[in-house]
Formats: C-alpha cells, sequence, structure tokens
C-alpha cells in the first residue's frame, strides 16, 4: 500500500532534526509505483523532496544516486552550468530507508518539446558537454564504474547476442548492428564521465536553459554516447542543434559519436525485446517485435546510410530524425529510474509514449521560497 502524504511529511521529520512541515502533498502517478514520493515545504519555505523506495530495484537505485550525489563534491559541481540535487538526510523505515533532497528549481518536458526550442536544445548540449568534461579521478575515487571503450564495445556485443538468442531479432539488423561492433574505427574514443541515465525526465529548465539534471545513479566512465542517444530519438525541429552545440562544446574530439549514439538509439528495442522476455511479458515481447519490425522496413529504405562509417556514408543527425519518424518509439530505459524529483516511478503503466504525471506544477522563484502551488513539476515516465 502506497504511504500518504502525512506519513512521508513525518518521514521527513524524523530525516531532518528540526523541519518544521507546513504543507505536504503526494507526488505519485499510480499505486505500484517504485517509490512513494511527496513534496515537502518547511515553515521558512525551504522545499525538499522525500522518496521511499518499494522495491529491491527501487532501493539499488537509490543507493547508487546516494554514491553518485556524494561524488559530486563542490569542486565538481561548481564546473558544471546547472543545479545537482543536494542530499538532506535519511530515516530507517520497515527494512528500506527514506531519503531527503533539496526541491532543484525548474520544470521538466518531454524529449520532442525539449529538442524544439533552439534555446534550449543548445543549452542542453553545452550541459551535457560539461559533464562529458568533468576529470575522471573521483570517479574511481568514489569506487563508481569505470569502462574503456573495449569494455563499452564488449558490453555492446553481449547485449546484441543477448537480443539475439531470444529468437526475435531480425536478421537484417542483427547484421546492421554486428557491422557497427565489428567496425574498429566506430570504437576509437576517448571514455569520459557519464551521466549514464540521462533521458528528457532527468533535466529541469528554467527561462529556457538547464538549470538543473537529476538521477545520477549511473554515473561512471564510459561512453559518451550513451548520454546522447535519446537526443536522436525526439523529433524537435532543433534537436540537431543540440548535437552541434555539445560537438562545439567538446570540440568534435570524438568524431564517430554521432553513429555510435543511433547504434544505442537502436539498441533501446532490444533492450525493451529483453525486458519482455525477462519478464515473461508477451504482450511487451510483441510490442518489441513488431518496433524491430518497422526499424528494419526503415533500415532497409536507407540501405546507403548503414551505423558503421567504414561500409557507407555517415548518417547525419537530419537523417536519423527522418527513420526515426517512421517508427514507434521505444520505452525510455525502462530499468533506470532517473528522476530525483520524479512521483512515483508505476511500472504497471509502461506504455510506448511518456507520460506526464497531471499533478505536476511549476517550480521556483528567485528567492528560494516556492509556494505549494509552485512545486516543480517532474514527469512520471520512462
Amino acid at each position: 500500500m502506497a504511504r500518504t502524504q502525512l506519513t512521508l511529511a513525518a518521514l521527513a521529520t524524523s530525516a531532518v532534526p528540526g523541519l518544521d512541515v507546513a504543507y505536504a502533498r503526494k507526488h505519485s502517478a499510480g499505486a505500484h509505483g517504485l517509490f512513494d514520493s511527496a513534496l515537502v515545504i518547511d515553515r521558512d519555505g525551504r522545499a525538499l523532496i522525500i522518496r521511499v523506495p518499494t522495491s529491491q530495484s527501487a532501493e539499488t537505485e537509490q543507493s547508487a544516486d546516494l554514491v553518485a550525489l556524494r561524488a559530486l563534491t563542490t569542486g565538481n559541481r561548481s564546473r558544471l552550468p546547472f543545479d545537482v540535487p543536494e542530499y538532506v538526510g535519511q530515516t530507517p523505515i520497515q527494512g528500506t530507508r527514506a531519503v531527503v533532497y533539496e526541491l532543484l528549481a525548474g520544470d521538466s518536458f518531454d524529449a520532442d518539446a525539449l529538442t524544439g526550442h533552439e534555446g534550449v536544445s543548445g543549452s542542453i548540449g553545452r550541459a551535457i558537454a560539461a559533464i562529458h568534461s568533468l576529470p575522471s579521478a573521483f570517479i574511481g575515487t568514489a569506487g563508481l564504474p569505470q569502462q574503456s571503450a573495449e569494455q563499452c564495445r564488449k558490453d555492446t556485443i553481449d547485449l546484441i547476442d543477448r537480443a539475439a538468442n531470444t529468437g526475435y531479432l531480425p536478421a537484417a539488423l542483427l547484421r546492421r548492428w554486428e557491422q557497427a561492433t565489428d567496425d574498429d574505427a566506430l570504437w576509437q574514443f576517448a571514455p569520459a564521465v557519464v551521466h549514464g541515465s540521462m533521458s528528457a525526465d532527468s533535466i529541469l529548465i528554467t527561462d529556457d536553459a538547464v538549470s538543473g539534471i537529476l538521477g545520477w545513479s549511473g554515473l561512471a566512465v564510459g561512453d559518451p554516447a550513451r548520454d546522447l542517444h535519446w537526443l536522436l530519438a525526439a523529433r524537435g525541429n532543433a534537436a540537431e542543434l543540440a548535437i552541434d552545440a555539445y560537438s562545439n562544446a567538446r570540440q568534435g574530439s570524438d568524431t564517430h559519436i554521432t553513429q555510435r549514439a543511433m547504434l544505442y538509439a537502436e539498441l533501446e528495442l532490444a533492450r525493451w525485446l529483453l525486458h519482455g522476455a525477462s519478464s515473461h511479458d508477451q504482450s511487451i515481447v510483441d510490442d518489441a517485435v513488431a518496433m524491430l519490425d518497422g526499424l528494419v522496413d526503415t533500415v532497409h529504405s536507407h540501405t546507403q546510410q548503414p551505423l558503421s562509417p567504414e561500409t557507407g556514408p555517415i548518417m547525419t543527425v537530419d537523417d536519423v530524425e527522418t527513420m526515426l519518424d517512421h517508427m514507434p518509439r521505444a520505452a525510455r530505459d525502462y530499468d533506470q529510474h532517473a528522476a530525483m524529483h520524479t512521483d512515483s516511478y508505476n511500472f504497471s503503466g509502461l506504455t510506448i509514449d511518456s507520460e506526464s504525471d497531471d499533478d505536476s506544477e511549476d517550480a521556483s522563484s528567485s528567492t528560494g521560497v516556492i509556494a505549494p502551488d509552485q512545486a516543480a513539476r517532474r514527469s512520471a515516465s520512462e
């Protein structure tokens, strides 16, 4: 049973000594969420988010997020042109823990809206580039994952093999993806600090610029293309500007990053297939198969534009958007619950299109005092 806002407010007072709650409201998209979550505002107008995991996977995600936030020290945060959540306190509850964070100012939007505005798109590209430009030594010090380019490649091959072993992966896609993983040039890149769970739900916007980024449980050293693949699936007419802004900020140091990002975007369908197979949900399997078949049709109509730069011309962002416009959108990172401010994640509501929480509201004032009707709006999609 989902915890009430009063229960969560009481937990917040236990987690944060001296907290005097003036207002609380549930932040929930449904009764089957991975987190019970509430917005709490104290007598001084300080806005906090409290979250309690409702499953083992949610608790694992929460623990990883806390490790990442501790690793993002004041020095690291000062290098970023946006805010990162601040841990405030925690308290034990029924074998798990309730964790309280500062509420960040900003609104959330779906990927199409984010990439439909030139100023916002450019800000997103620069924000991601700032993450990838962080010095990587702190990742190892914090005990967070570190992958070489070859390890990223091997993980991709393993994912493709597992999808092929289901018996549902079309041969045309298997050949396309194997060509990409066989191409040595595609995997000649310098690993960087990556967010690891980046999606539209991770981003908060204030005044047409990125004001905060949430959900740091995937923080690691790895392939920077992983943080860009969701942009290629967005249909906003300024999506290319985000990629350009990123490349300019990073000085074009990774010439094949768009091809790998496209590969990761396509592999989201393989992940969706594997999720359906592992959960023994035939409806998800059928949905994934239909999308994979749609991708095959699109690939066949773009035979001169494969993923591998060695076997043909490089696919432009416009080409990518055209291709994806002809296929349904896969569920985004269903196993990465990235949003720090998210309402309770509704696993039973996994769909192809992201859904917004109707209870979401606008965020913050410049003073930091947030009225009850100004709570930051967060999506509960995956």
